[in-house]
């Protein structure tokens, strides 16, 4: 559904898969700015929501998904992954419960496969599902939230809420595109499901298993992976953080190869890049696990230098020791 504020003076639509809502509305680096000091909101209402109620929707949603849930307690946000039978990542939900139903928000385009298979896995047990979208949007807005609000934590001190499409756009706050997002979430090393990663990601190469995997529950689809590599083995691909050579006037392209410089080697690639305001271009990107750490590495021809997001030492019982960088508190 495309967002009203694609028709305000200055805006420029985003890329596939955000074509519904704006880039930037002409000013990206001044919205990026405001966006960290608290004075700008994002529409993200593109975004997919599901809503999944009756008594029996959190021990359900637990047997079916990464995350602990069966005893969620209201208004306390998580995060948990969809798995399939060999643990690649078909879903990335924000979740949240109100007391009545449990709130998710999914990527664009992905609640109505989401609830289609949700649906098929209801059996006899006391739960209905939905895909909310076109009654409710995903919008951020400066944070802390409200106590008893349908609210996660986000980027640089923001909150990421779900609201009735028909609430107006807060009058008081300037609108930010969605470059002034993705910027602030990449320079705080948060990947993107679909963009940052393939159909062969598992939790383990991204750093999902910090956010939104609990090692220690019960049985679901695509556990024995997850459980496999934890304690057996190393996932084959690592997240990286780039520092792109600003000398270039392009971002590489999402899905371009990174490669060492020497010989042209393949060795992972490109996910999602951005300007940030004061880090120059940067960029996410999935690259082999044995690739040495301090590697000058080329990401589809830009020279680019690697921060650790997800150490090569992960699985095998190893600590995780994901490289997140702090939120700003504007």
């Amino acid at each position: 559904m495309e967002s009203p504020l694609l028709q305000s003076s200055g805006a420029v639509p985003a890329d596939a898969p955000d074509q519904e809502v704006a880039a930037h509305y002409g000013e990206p680096a001044q919205e990026q700015r405001a966006l960290e000091e608290g004075t700008a909101f994002v529409d993200r209402s593109n975004r997919g929501v599901v809503r999944v109620s009756g008594p029996d929707r959190l021990s359900w949603l637990h047997s079916l998904l990464s995350q602990h849930l069966d005893a969620l307690k209201p208004f306390d946000p998580t995060e948990a992954l969809l798995l399939g039978p060999h643990g690649h990542i078909e879903h990335h939900l924000h979740l949240i419960d109100d007391g009545e139903s449990v709130w998710a928000h999914v990527e664009p385009g992905a609640a109505p496969a989401l609830v289609e298979f949700l649906d098929r896995m209801r059996f006899m047990l006391r739960v209905e599902v939905a895909d909310v979208s076109a009654d409710y949007a995903v919008i951020t807005v400066p944070g802390p939230a409200d106590p008893g609000a349908v609210a996660w934590p986000d980027v640089a001190g923001t909150v990421t809420r779900i609201v009735p499409r028909a609430e107006p756009f807060p009058a008081e706050l300037r609108p930010a595109g969605l470059w002034a997002y993705e910027a602030l979430r990449i320079a705080e090393h948060r990947p993107r499901l679909g963009l940052d990663t393939d159909h062969r990601t598992i939790p383990h190469e991204a750093g999902y298993v910090e956010t939104a995997v609990h090692l220690n529950k019960g049985c679901y689809r695509g556990q024995e992976t997850v459980a496999r590599v934890h304690n057996l083995g190393r996932p084959p691909r690592r997240l990286v953080f780039l520092h792109l050579d600003g000398s270039v006037d392009r971002l590489p392209a999402r899905g371009a190869p990174v490669e060492l410089p020497d010989g042209g080697r393949t060795i992972g690639f490109v996910g999602t890049s951005a300007r940030h305001h004061e880090l120059g271009p940067i960029a996410l990107a999935l690259v082999k696990r044995n690739v040495p750490v301090d590697a000058e590495l080329l990401a589809d021809g830009v020279a680019a230098a690697q921060e650790v997001i997800v150490s090569p030492e992960t699985g095998a019982n190893a600590q995780i020791d994901l490289r997140r960088r702090p939120a700003k508190h504007g």
